[in-house]
Parts: C-alpha cells; structure tokens; sequence
C-alpha cells in the first residue's frame, strides 16, 4: 500500500495549475540579462577563455556537465572550464543561442541555450573522441538578480545526438 499512486486530480484541481510567468515590464529586464549571459559565453568560446565564460558564475554555483560530473562552487568549475577551453573539448567553432526563458519571479530567470558545434568528427576518430572534439549541448542555466547583476546559480549541459529528435516548436 505505500507504493501506491495517488489518484489522478480531480479537472477542477487542475485547472488551478498557475502560470509563472511575471509581468511583461520584468521578464524583458530577465530576458536581456540571458541574452547578455549568451553573448559572455559566446565570447569565451570564441577566445577560449573561461574567465570570459564564467564572468557572472556564482560563488556558490551548482552545475552538472555534460559528461555527468557535478561540481559545485566557482573555483573548482572555473578550473575545470579553463582546462576544456585549452583542450578545445566540445569543439573549436560553435554559436550559442536563446531557446526559451521563464522568469518565475522578479529575480529568476530559467533559461535553455543551446550551443551548437561546428567542429566536424574526423573520420578515423573514435565515437569518445568524436564526443569531446564536436558535439552540441542544450543548457538549463538558472540566473538570480542581486541587485543589479544577474547571476548564474545553476547550470546543467545535455549533449544533443540529433535535432531531429527534437520536437518542433509549431507541434
């Protein structure tokens, strides 16, 4: 009897679900900071700098990669990026852009960016090699306002395989 599932709510429980969006006024000053973050990581890639990449990370960030590590405070991810970026892992060329943004309240945004590679796998490298040489990732970045600064407090990077198991967005 513990495992059991609960029922399904009743049609007027769900019709309850709210919507978390904040005012239009709000979500526009959100909206410019994530376009600011993708400009910043835009920039690192294209340097390869991590201190460009990383310039508004949290002290205190939360972040999981997109191989499954999880790290968790500034110092530690900011290594770990300055090494990758020297290494060129995830590939050399890549564009950055906005897939969606919510901002919950005055102070959050949630935002997914979606890097794009355009490092080409070599033929006669291995499928690792080819991961860490070229591949695209969607990111979850969650940003908090302090004052007037937007911060990233937590990131989580997912390889994409293939856009086309993505579903569009008219669907």
């Amino acid at each position: 009897m513990a495992n059991q599932v609960p029922p399904v709510p009743a049609v007027q429980e769900q019709a309850r679900r709210p919507t978390l969006e904040v005012d239009e006024k709000t979500s526009l000053e959100a909206r410019k900071a994530v376009r600011r973050l993708v400009e910043e990581l835009q920039a690192g890639w294209d340097r390869h700098d991590a201190e460009t990449t990383n310039r508004h990370f949290a002290e205190d960030i939360v972040w999981g990669s997109p191989f499954g590590a999880t790290v968790r405070g500034y110092a530690s991810l900011h290594d770990i990026h300055t090494k990758l970026k020297a290494k060129g892992v995830g590939g050399r060329a890549s564009h950055f852009e906005v897939e969606s943004v919510l901002v919950p309240t005055p102070d959050v945004a949630i935002a997914q960016i979606r890097r794009k590679s355009f490092t080409a796998p070599s033929e006669s490298a291995t499928a690792a090699t080819d991961q860490a040489k070229g591949f695209s990732e969607m990111a979850l970045y969650v940003l908090v306002r302090r004052g007037d600064d937007w911060w990233v407090a937590a990131g989580q990077n997912t390889p994409i395989k293939s856009d086309s198991y993505a579903p569009k967005h008219d669907e």
